[in-house]
């Protein structure tokens, strides 16, 4: 057995944070960010990769042009100003989230759209056709969740966006394809799964995939993980760690 010890501030990093109105950014989440699709957009290279390669899988960028992906706060800020000024506080509050509180801030979101001569940059185009259906389609495959379905607009606390995807990771996006939740959703539903409790959702590349809930009670948090196993560990940013293991 290995020994691996996480301290508390750690629940504010890793691909599975939740960054919404109840949960703020660590100023110091977006790290290791990179280029998206030889452009000066940034993502994180997880992120950016996995992008890179849904987008090739479905020759994507002849349709659908990056929008917006990584933003700092003084830009998020620039945003939901201008949005106040120009459209008003109820559409500001229903598809700009107040600095801080942004998605974009973690490099992990990247907001879409159908390749067009005039684009909406706070609300793009992104049908249920082409390209765009066929990301849409394959998203959880590599990671990607739209992040704002209709429907569960009193979960998110954001309007319908069809056109802002979240990297969570494999194989948590097809869990959350597959059960229809929300990273809200999926959050609180893993704390069924304390460590050593693991969901087990099922095998990839011949491993079988155990997932826990770990609590952050106590600081620093001490696991024991098992030699020669594969794993991945996230904070949730709210209270606690996702293990992933692939056994």
């Amino acid at each position: 057995m290995k020994i691996r010890s996480l301290s508390y501030d750690e629940i504010h990093k890793g691909s599975l944070i939740l960054v919404n109105q109840a949960h703020a950014l660590d100023e110091h989440a977006a790290e290791d960010l990179v280029p998206v699709a030889e452009s000066a957009a940034l993502l994180q290279s997880s992120a950016a990769h996995a992008l890179a390669r849904l987008m090739d899988d479905i020759r994507g960028w002849q349709q659908i042009v990056f929008v917006s992906a990584w933003r700092s706060r003084r830009e998020q800020q620039q945003i939901w100003d201008d949005s106040l000024r120009e459209s008003g506080p109820e559409f500001t509050r229903t598809y700009v989230a107040f600095p801080g509180h942004s998605e974009h801030e973690t490099g992990l979101a990247i907001d879409l759209g159908a390749r067009r001569e005039q684009i909406d940059f706070i609300r793009p185009d992104f049908p249920c056709t082409g390209a765009c259906l066929a990301f849409r389609e394959k998203a959880a495959d590599y990671g990607f969740i739209l992040r704002y379905p209709k429907g569960k607009e009193s979960v998110t606390g954001i309007g319908h966006e069809p056109w802002h995807f979240r990297y969570v990771g494999i194989p948590h996006a097809r869990i959350m394809r597959t059960q229809d939740m929300t990273l809200e959703e999926y959050t609180d539903y893993l704390k069924r799964f304390p460590y050593r409790n693991s969901l087990c959702p099922g095998e990839s590349a011949g491993h079988r995939i155990a997932i826990s809930y770990i609590e952050a009670d106590q600081n620093p948090i001490r696991l024991e993980l098992p030699d020669n196993c594969p794993y991945s560990l996230s904070g949730n940013n709210v209270d606690g760690f996702i293990l992933t293991e692939w056994r």
